[in-house]
């Protein structure tokens, strides 16, 4: 596997987050597809990422789908369980979202930088 570029999808509404994830993961040489909104997982087989990171509450949401909703899909989902989901929340009991959303993981905002890549890492490996 060694050589061969991670593609991790980023789904986060908040811009500066988003960019700033983006970023981060770019400059540790993975590549990376980010999406303001979840309409992106309607074409998740087409982009076939190694790693999802999902925002819980993205603003834009016109169904009452949540990142935990989300996941729990995407993990029911044979096509798509496969795919290590790490859900990313400022609040509080986000372990008890993460795992309720059968989420592999969750990082907690605000986040440090090192803790991001700690995660993506971890999952990747």
């Amino acid at each position: 596997m060694e050589g061969i570029t991670k593609k991790i999808l980023v789904i986060e509404d908040d811009k500066d987050i988003r960019d700033t994830i983006v970023y981060i993961l770019q400059e540790e040489n993975y590549e990376v597809i980010a999406s303001e909104d979840s309409k992106i997982l309607k074409s998740v087989n087409d982009h076939k990422p190694d790693l999802i990171l999902l925002d819980n509450w993205l603003t834009d949401w016109k169904s009452d789908a949540n990142g935990q909703q989300l996941s729990k899909g995407l993990k029911s989902n044979p096509a798509t369980s496969h795919i290590p989901v790490i859900i990313i929340s400022a609040v509080s009991n986000i372990k008890e979202i993460a795992e309720a959303g059968l989420a592999d993981g969750y990082l907690r905002k605000p986040f440090d930088l090192n803790e991001l890549i700690e995660i993506v890492k971890h999952h990747l490996k």
